[in-house]
């Protein structure tokens, strides 16, 4: 890869949270920054506390919700207009069961809420920045996706998988991390050998993060332990060339069963391609 004041790296939900933390670490590093967000004026203001706090003025800031697929299909589009290339894309941006997690929720295109923020919108992006990201490769060596997922992974009910009959909001977060794990596995094969390589990690278990006072009040963890996990996955040399891992942490581990499941990943594939296609 390239040495990190070289590299352009956008990172999803980067206004708050362990996506700040990892905004504002590589910021420190030298490279020029994207970061999303989907509430403009605290778009803004964090773009300003990391360019004061770094140094660094490389920093861009865009918009969308990734509750609508057709916001995440403009940010890919108002990120390819200003960026011929991408070094690294993380995929950090998530909703965790909710205030209320009794309560389903949809998007703006008809699925659950959770798969479509923590699932779709990430694949969906992943595939309209992959261009740039193959550019970044070739310019580079190497370009990286990082899928920040959970070790909360649930296995799909495939006759059920919007959870219209059985709700519950963190059944919902865990299946969308698990189809995260799956599509990162899928992605690795289809980008083998191709320079653009494409892992998932848990980074750590109740950061002190909003999703997570939410939820259990009291978190175990703070958010810079976890920002260092995903960091070193998006920019540490050791780790050239590693495709399609999900790790726990620093260490190399195994997913849920259900991602090694070719069938099942062949199924989410149909029924993604199906949902991004009607959306």
């Amino acid at each position: 890869m390239a040495a990190i004041d070289e590299q352009t790296i956008l990172i999803t939900g980067a206004t708050d949270g362990l996506g700040k933390t990892v905004a504002t670490d590589l910021a420190r590093g030298g490279a020029a920054i994207l970061l999303h967000g989907r509430n403009p004026e605290k778009g803004e203001r964090v773009l300003e506390e990391i360019r004061t706090a770094t140094g660094n003025d490389r920093i861009s800031y865009y918009n969308a919700d990734f509750s609508s697929l057709a916001e995440v299909r403009g940010l890919a589009e108002a990120v390819g207009a200003d960026r011929d290339r991408l070094d690294v894309l993380i995929n950090n941006a998530g909703l965790g069961a909710g205030p209320d997690p009794e309560k389903r929720e949809t998007g703006a295109d008809g699925c659950e809420l959770r798969l479509t923020v923590n699932y779709l919108a990430p694949f969906l992006l992943t595939r309209e920045l992959l261009p740039r990201l193959q550019a970044g490769a070739r310019e580079s060596g190497e370009a990286r996706i990082v899928n920040v997922a959970s070790a909360a992974q649930r296995a799909i009910d495939f006759d059920d998988v919007m959870l219209e009959r059985d709700y519950s909001g963190m059944r919902a977060y865990s299946q969308s991390k698990l189809a995260l794990v799956m599509f990162t596995f899928d992605l690795a094969r289809e980008l083998a050998g191709s320079g653009v390589t494409v892992n998932a990690l848990h980074p750590a278990s109740l950061m002190d993060t909003r999703m997570v006072r939410e939820w259990f009040g009291q978190p175990r963890t703070t958010v810079e332990e976890g920002a260092r996990f995903v960091e070193r996955l998006a920019i540490a040399s050791e780790l050239k060339g590693v495709n399609g891992e999900y790790f726990d942490q620093g260490r190399s581990a195994r997913a849920a069963e259900q991602a090694y499941d070719e069938p099942a990943r062949r199924r989410l594939r149909e029924l993604t391609e199906t949902w991004i296609g009607a959306a």
